[in-house]
């Protein structure tokens, strides 16, 4: 490229490939378009035909108003200058060299796809699974579509306190009528519909104001038709150290909250979710090769170092009758072929996005990270945008210090469509999303539900044949 040519302006505007379709994907497009003084063409690639990440693949499907979110993104894909590439596999269909040398930056948008272990004894028993399993199986994610799970068991654990955990187990316990109304996977809710879970048992190993779930969410949970939410008074008591906490108010809400309800005893209805503090499992313990209980250490609360709680064993211990368990203790990233990650923290190791190389702690100039795959996993959809803002602001940074990590786009190279297409990849655009979209918003109204998912990506891309000859 000459730098004489001013990178970013309407002659020569900035091109960026976005890895990624999820909320900081979009939102890093979007604030790439609003950047001042900078004109950008953005290309999109996502390994499904369907966008949206955990925005169509996490989210509960009893949560429609969280989901809402994505008129806001396909206002971002109509903008000029935008361009989707669904069923994009890295790696596989394209490899991050090809993206060096059709593009002037790199975004990694492409979360924490995998969970942590607990990483005790007879977790590899059949009847362990990952919240992350369950989340995508009922959410229709083609990845998890054929996990199967024992809701035959009447008794369950979910281990953690965030708000997965919270959706994990209001799933389990809710009115499956009420969620076949949502989009919810057809499998599922024949599956929920069958089940014989009648109690849960949420374990968080430290305290009250410290759990990790929002109010909202444990408010769903007590308010649930057909169970009651059960809180030891002993364990919902706050101990010394905690107080100090109670001064944020978001945190005196929960605890009020969960106080209150601790004293509300067992209630009357036929299922039970108990809500467990300061406990933490210690070991699967199985029956031939499934689980039969999963024994537990109570904790008390001491100082981390660093003015906060961390949960120690005290050494009396318990052992609760589940034939199920699923943990949600956490995400982890996954690596890509070419791209920096760090085992260890599992995401990609950056320096105010500024991808940097494993080895030798540098910068890669011209690749970026943003989201969960940049910071790990925290934070609600929401709190993408601020940090996908911030990292354009850092990429335009780079691009009036003509800091570049390549001397291209390669014009030689020519559209990476046609090397898609060369390669036999069927790229999916967002018009061929929409068509979609729209097919599986009319085979739920005939249903009376939201939208009936497609489940697997050749019947995707079969529906999109009949369509369009695909």
């Amino acid at each position: 490229m000459d730098h004489k040519i001013f990178l970013g302006a309407p002659s020569r505007p900035l091109r960026v490939a976005i890895v990624g379709s999820g909320p900081s994907g979009f939102y890093a497009a979007e604030a790439l378009f609003k950047q001042p003084g900078l004109n950008a063409r953005v290309d999109m690639f996502e390994r499904l035909p369907t966008p949206y990440g955990l925005v169509r693949g996490g989210v509960a499907p009893d949560h429609q108003k969280i989901k809402s979110v994505t008129v806001v993104y396909e206002r971002i894909a109509s903008l000029p200058g935008f361009r989707f590439f669904g069923n994009v596999t890295m790696g596989r269909d394209i490899q991050v060299e090809d993206l060096r040398r059709h593009y002037d930056q790199i975004i990694y948008a492409v979360g924490c796809q995998k969970d942590r272990s607990l990483g005790i004894p007879g977790e590899e028993m059949a009847g362990n699974h990952s919240a992350t399993s369950f989340v995508g199986w009922y959410n229709g994610h083609p990845d998890y579509r054929n996990e199967v799970f024992d809701l035959s068991q009447e008794k369950v654990a979910v281990i953690g306190v965030g708000n997965v955990a919270m959706d994990v187990a209001r799933i389990l316990v809710e009115n499956p009528e009420r969620l076949a109304k949502t989009d919810i996977a057809p499998y599922a809710i024949e599956a929920l519909r069958k089940s014989r879970v009648k109690e849960i048992y949420i374990l968080g190993r430290r305290g009250p104001a410290q759990a990790a779930f929002s109010l909202a969410e444990i408010q769903e949970i007590a308010g649930l038709e057909l169970s009651d939410l059960v809180i030891k008074p002993d364990e919902a008591a706050i101990d010394e150290l905690s107080r100090t906490g109670l001064s944020d108010p978001i945190i005196k809400k929960k605890v009020d909250f969960l106080t209150e309800q601790s004293k509300r005893g067992t209630g009357s209805k036929t299922k039970k979710v108990h809500l467990r503090f300061c406990v933490s499992p210690i070991e699967v313990l199985a029956e031939g090769e499934k689980v039969k209980t999963l024994k537990i250490e109570k904790n008390v609360l001491t100082l981390d170092g660093k003015g906060g709680a961390r949960a120690k064993g005290t050494g009396r211990f318990e052992t609760l009758a589940v034939g199920l368990v699923f943990r949600s203790v956490g995400y982890h990233g996954a690596p890509i072929d070419g791209v920096s990650f760090d085992q260890e923290s599992g995401h990609i190791p950056n320096e105010q996005g500024r991808v940097l190389n494993s080895a030798t702690a540098t910068v890669l100039v011209g690749e970026y990270v943003v989201g969960w795959a940049k910071r790990g996993p925290s934070g609600l959809v929401g709190a993408n945008r601020a940090d996908s803002q911030a990292l354009v602001k850092v990429m335009a940074e780079d691009v009036s210090a003509r800091r570049f990590g390549w001397d291209n786009p390669d014009p030689s190279c020519g559209p990476i469509e046609t090397l898609l297409a060369a390669r036999g990849v069927k790229a999916v655009s967002f018009a061929d999303w929409k068509i979609l979209d729209k097919i599986e918003v009319e085979r739920g109204a005939r249903l009376g539900k939201v939208r009936e998912k497609f489940t697997s990506v050749p019947e995707m891309l079969d529906a999109l044949a009949l369509k369009l000859n695909f």
